[in-house]
């Protein structure tokens, strides 16, 4: 009995540390790591917060590897991506062992595309053989990949819930799958996840995307302690979760009109610099805004009720029918012009 609340007593002041250290990151910055040279795979890195990504890494001069779907827009990023590679090939140089001066050799580009659906998990084991055959062993895996059908539950066909609940979840347990055993073996890697805060408190009219991104979540926090459990902290661990992001994956979302200068949509470059500084420090999980944090706890301890209030307040209750609305009317229009 004495060694249980002996241990209980150890219990509170590890967690008492974890909050004091986890405050004083709020206070004193933490250092960024360097991903120079490392492999980092990026899903969905044909357009939005993956194109962003691979450009934020690229500038650490990380060894990019995209994925998309579509080649065209995967190879515009690419190509952005060797822009930058090209602003950072100048030699440098630094201080030779006695005193002279030497010249470092100027950075080699390195960035690869390949054409993957992350819907079908043969694609993705097949690409990521590919991968490690012909780049090597992954350091850094950006799961980031995303789709959002667009329908109310009722009109949503069953092939677009599927499609939803497998890129925005199953894909994550694929991609983990293939890399995650050399990461282990290395006890070396970071995977990262993003989410969104639909993941984490959800709203009317996106069952599907609500319901993928909380399996996203469920299944990331799960990875995380079981990487805990088998003592491999070499092994990092980054959730994101963002409100609303200006991407146009859902144009016409609106809150009420009096609330929204407060709380507008994110501005993708803000989303992903807040997503690289809490990667490159290994921070566990990011909300953007930090109003996200609160309102997850709030709908941790207030009765449903109160929750509905509180939509109802914001607008959040129905915020998603414009878009909704604006999608339906655009596939009528599309199917008007195909029946012409």
């Amino acid at each position: 009995m004495m060694i249980i609340i002996a241990e209980f007593f150890v219990v509170i002041l590890k967690v008492l540390w974890a909050f004091l250290t986890a405050g004083a990151k709020w206070v004193v910055r933490p250092k960024e790591k360097s991903v120079a040279g490392q492999v980092c795979v990026i899903t969905g890195a044909g357009s939005g917060l993956g194109r962003l990504f691979a450009k934020e890494f690229a500038r650490r001069r990380a060894i990019l590897v995209l994925w998309d779907i579509n080649s065209q827009s995967n190879e515009e990023t690419a190509e952005m991506v060797r822009q930058i590679y090209h602003e950072l090939d100048t030699p440098i140089t630094k201080d030779g062992p006695v005193g002279g001066v030497e010249e470092v050799p100027p950075f080699q580009p390195q960035v690869y595309t390949y054409v993957c659906d992350v819907g079908k998990r043969e694609s993705v084991y097949s690409t990521a053989e590919k991968v490690r055959r012909e780049v090597g062993e992954v350091d850094i895996l950006i799961n980031n990949a995303g789709v959002v059908s667009g329908h109310h539950l009722l009109e949503c066909p069953d092939e677009l819930i599927e499609r939803t609940m497998v890129v925005n979840c199953h894909a994550h347990f694929w991609t983990t799958k293939a890399f995650l055993p050399k990461m282990l073996e290395l006890n070396h890697g970071h995977i990262v996840t993003v989410a969104s805060s639909l993941g984490l408190f959800s709203t009317a009219g996106v069952e599907d995307y609500c319901a993928s991104k909380f399996g996203a979540i469920g299944f990331h926090e799960s990875l995380s302690h079981e990487l805990k459990a088998s003592e491999k902290d070499g092994i990092n661990m980054t959730l994101v979760c963002p409100y609303l992001v200006d991407t146009g994956m859902f144009k016409g979302c609106r809150i009420r009109k009096e609330i929204e200068p407060f709380l507008p949509p994110l501005k993708p470059e803000f989303c992903v610099k807040q997503a690289m500084r809490a990667i490159l420090t290994d921070q566990p999980m990011i909300c953007t805004p930090r109003i996200v944090y609160m309102v997850n706890f709030m709908k941790s301890i207030l009765p449903f009720e109160a929750i509905v209030c509180m939509y109802r307040f914001l607008g959040a209750d129905k915020c998603m029918y414009p878009f909704l609305a604006q999608r339906k009317e655009a596939m009528n229009n599309n199917e008007a012009k195909n029946g012409i």
